[in-house]
């Protein structure tokens, strides 16, 4: 599969993309402003990266969404598809839209599991959302400071840019249960 940088690509699409990914960001930070730095790195990690590193055997994948599903609690409202990439091509879905809307667990799964199989991760990705993420951090319009961002993405850097959890404050206020997904691997009817 073929790499492709910034580079490759007409600095009208590379702006779009930084408008996109910023208005992305900026709505997380709306949504839950008592999100942690950790979070952040979570949210660009995940629009970069994808879901392989969730995926260990597909009845896990499987037994994991049920066992999640059976145990949800009340959260915060929430879309049904939640885009995290500039290009909207990964997604969050949210699984109390998607049990209110009584959807087919399996065809979560499915898309889950053909993601990851199937959408490589990009590191110029991530490190093209954490410029962007530090460029808002510098603004003052996401709630830590610039320093304990681009600290934090230094670790994770050291680290080899590994997935994280959600901060337990995030977890505590906003119960987060949603699956990671591309876009296209979603039926069209589950989309509108």
């Amino acid at each position: 599969m073929v790499q492709l940088d910034s580079s490759d690509f007409p600095r009208s699409y590379m702006r779009r993309v930084r408008t996109w990914m910023r208005s992305i960001l900026l709505d997380h930070a709306r949504r839950y402003p008592r999100w942690a730095v950790e979070d952040l790195y979570k949210l660009i990690h995940q629009a970069a990266m994808g879901n392989e590193h969730a995926v260990t055997a597909e009845n896990r994948v499987r037994d994991l969404l049920s066992q999640e599903i059976a145990n949800l609690t009340a959260g915060p409202p929430e879309p049904l598809v939640d885009p995290i990439s500039a290009d909207h091509r990964i997604v969050r879905i949210h699984l109390r839209p998607f049990v209110d809307r009584g959807l087919d667990q399996e065809v979560l799964a499915l898309a889950f599991i053909m993601t990851a199989k199937h959408l490589p991760g990009s590191l110029h990705s991530l490190s093209e959302y954490a410029r962007i993420a530090l460029q808002l951090a510098q603004e003052g319009v996401l709630p830590f400071a610039p320093e304990q961002f681009s600290g934090y993405i230094a670790e994770q850097r050291a680290k080899g840019f590994p997935p994280v959890h959600h901060s337990p404050l995030f977890t505590e206020k906003y119960h987060p249960a949603y699956r990671i997904v591309a876009r296209e691997t979603l039926p069209k009817e589950l989309l509108k």
